[in-house]
C-alpha cells in the first residue's frame, strides 16, 4: 500500500516553493539549472559514498521504497500466532511446537522458535535474541543515516556550487553575456542543496527511523511472547500483553 501521505509531503513542499517563486515573479526556468543539479547531486553522492561501507550504502538506497510503500507490519497477525503457540504449547507441551517452525519464512522466527523447542532457559532465550534485535536495529540505522549524512553534505556542497559560480562571475567580468549563467548556477545550487537536504534527504531518513524502530518492535514482541511461552504463562495474559506493544 501507497504511503500516501509521504507523497503528498513532497508536493506540498515543491508546490509552495514553486508558488513562491510564481508569486514573486520569477520564473519557473530560472531555477532549472542542469550545472547547479550536476554539482550538488554528484558532489553529495561522492561524499556520501566516501564515507559509508558498499553494503551500508546499497541497504540504504534499496530501503528508500519503504518511504512510498512501508513494510508490511503484522503485529496482530504476530499475536494471533503466538497465542496459537501458547496454546498447543499448554495442551502438548513445547516439543509439539516443533511442526510450527518449518512454516515461518522469518529466520529470527524461526531461531526463536527453535530454541524454544529445544528447551532453552527463558532468561537465556531473552538474552540471545535481543542481542540478535540490537545488531539488527544498529545495521538498519546505519543505512538509514547515510539518508540524514546527504542532508548534512548537501547545504555544503550547494554552498561550494555558489563559491564556483561567483568564480565564473569574477571572471567574466568584461563579458555580460555570461555574467547571468554564472549568478544563476551561484544562487541556484544554494537552492538546490538546502532544498533536497530539508525536504527529500532528512524526511527520507526521518521515516525509514520510523519503520525501522516498527520493525524493532515487532520482534521485541515475538521474544516476550516466546518467554511468555516458556515460563508457562496463560495465553490470555500473553496474548493482553503484546497487544499493549501497538495501539
Amino acid at each position: 500500500m501507497l504511503d500516501k501521505i509521504s507523497i503528498a509531503g513532497l508536493v506540498i513542499g515543491l508546490v509552495a516553493i514553486i508558488g513562491g517563486q510564481v508569486l514573486e515573479g520569477g520564473h519557473l526556468a530560472s531555477l532549472l539549472q542542469p550545472t547547479a543539479l550536476v554539482i550538488v547531486g554528484g558532489g553529495t553522492l561522492g561524499a556520501v559514498m566516501l564515507q559509508s561501507p558498499f553494503h551500508v550504502f546499497k541497504r540504504g538506497i534499496q530501503m528508500v521504497q519503504w518511504v512510498w510503500v512501508p513494510p508490511m507490519i503484522e503485529h496482530k497477525r504476530l499475536v494471533d500466532q503466538i497465542n496459537a503457540w501458547s496454546q498447543v504449547s499448554r495442551r502438548e507441551g513445547l516439543l509439539a511446537l516443533d511442526n510450527f517452525i518449518g512454516q515461518l519464512k522469518d529466520p529470527f522466527a524461526r531461531k526463536g522458535l527453535q530454541m524454544l523447542v529445544d528447551g532453552a532457559d527463558p532468561e537465556r532465550l531473552r538474552e540471545l535474541l535481543e542481542v540478535e534485535i540490537g545488531t539488527f536495529e544498529d545495521e538498519m540505522k546505519q543505512s538509514a543515516r547515510i539518508w540524514e549524512a546527504a542532508g548534512g553534505y548537501s547545504p555544503t556542497i550547494g554552498i561550494l556550487g555558489a563559491v564556483m559560480g561567483l568564480i565564473q562571475v569574477m571572471e567574466n567580468l568584461t563579458d555580460p553575456s555570461k555574467l547571468g549563467a554564472g549568478i544563476a548556477t551561484a544562487f541556484v545550487a544554494t537552492i538546490y542543496g538546502v532544498g533536497l537536504a530539508n525536504l527529500v534527504y532528512l524526511p527520507i531518513a526521518g521515516k525509514l527511523k520510523y519503520h525501522i524502530g516498527r520493525m524493532v518492535t515487532l520482534r521485541e514482541m515475538l521474544v516476550d511472547g516466546l518467554v511468555g511461552i516458556a515460563v508457562g504463562d496463560n495465553p490470555r495474559i500473553i496474548e493482553g500483553r503484546l497487544k499493549g506493544y501497538f495501539l
